[in-house]
């Protein structure tokens, strides 16, 4: 018997993200205001590269994602390992959709899609359209990079200097939690 309240609490959970993935992305959501100036040099050029290959899933495993990460040094980074399949993930997908855009030109966004079919990740992607690229990691090798793997989903943070500053393992449950956290592991405040 005690079995049902947790069956309930998933029950909830799952409604809760159906109805989040279902309301539309609010295209009002204000930005929060760049201070000082904007990345310059190889860090310019990978925000301009995370533009131009959004919601694109992108091969290369490991190295070109330590590739994508080195050409961002000097901005955080926000990593979230997510699959097409996790529940989890599809309710905190939105929160991802409207902070990139809140952040953009402060913090850098990737989507790591681990062990997840290409066609369903691709599907996903159009369904959840985003401001930034994906790696396609089969095998969980990317993954295993921030210390993911180990749970869907994942959220890594990476500071302004290239490290690893904290890995989330699970979902959030709301977006204040995942904002709380931005603010906290990669913008340091």
């Amino acid at each position: 018997m005690r079995r049902r309240p947790l069956l309930a609490l998933i029950a909830v959970l799952f409604v809760v993200g159906a109805v989040v993935a279902l309301r539309p992305v609010d295209e009002q959501t204000p930005r929060i205001a760049t201070t000082g100036a904007p990345p310059a040099g190889p860090a310019r050029v990978g925000l301009s590269g995370l533009t131009r290959d959004r919601d694109r899933l992108l091969d290369g495993g490991p190295k070109a994602f330590q590739a994508r990460l080195a050409q961002l040094r000097s901005v955080p980074v926000v990593v979230n390992q997510w699959a097409s399949w996790c529940g989890p993930c599809r309710l905190e997908f939105p929160f991802f959709q409207r902070l990139a855009r809140r952040y953009e030109g402060r913090v850098a966004f990737l989507g790591v899609n681990s062990q997840d079919a290409d066609d369903d990740a691709r599907a996903f992607l159009l369904e959840f359209p985003t401001s930034f690229p994906h790696f396609s990691d089969p095998d969980a090798s990317i993954a295993r990079e921030f210390r993911g793997g180990r749970a869907w989903p994942t959220t890594a943070y990476y500071s302004a200097d290239g490290s690893l500053a904290h890995t989330q393992l699970g979902g959030y449950a709301d977006e204040a939690g995942l904002d709380a956290d931005i603010r906290k592991w990669a913008l340091g405040a």
